[in-house]
């Protein structure tokens, strides 16, 4: 099995700065994409930022110029700067990773942590 746990989460004031990390561990042979999503009370859970094994990365129109997602691959480990917070920021943030079990995986299986809760103040 694969487990993905996050940290990093808290209660800041609009302007302020965190930054989140989620960790994968288990039966990995490779990994794929790794990214954050977020899901507000009352919303759909959406994607904020990914990055391929190459380090491609894709940001959502909300937090370009904002939020910075990066990874390290020995680590098997995938973070994300967050500056400029905003209190519409406000969410549960969830890692995401396509990952290989195995090499005779023909496909990644997709791999959630546990959330963490993201709170800014006005």
């Amino acid at each position: 099995q694969v487990q993905l746990v996050e940290s990093g989460g808290g209660l800041v004031q609009a302007g302020g700065s965190l930054r989140l990390s989620c960790a994968a561990s288990g039966s990995i042979f490779s990994i794929n994409a790794m990214g954050w999503y977020r899901q507000a009370p009352g919303k759909q859970r959406e994607v904020v930022a990914s990055i391929t094994s190459g380090g491609s990365t894709y940001y959502a129109d909300s937090v370009k110029g904002r939020f910075t997602i990066s990874r390290d691959n020995a680590k098997n480990t995938v973070y994300l700067q967050m500056s400029s917070l905003k209190p519409e920021d406000t969410a549960v943030y969830y890692c995401n990773g396509k990952i290989y079990s195995s090499g005779y995986d023909v496909m990644p299986n997709d791999y959630w942590g546990q959330g963490t809760q993201v709170t800014v103040s006005s």
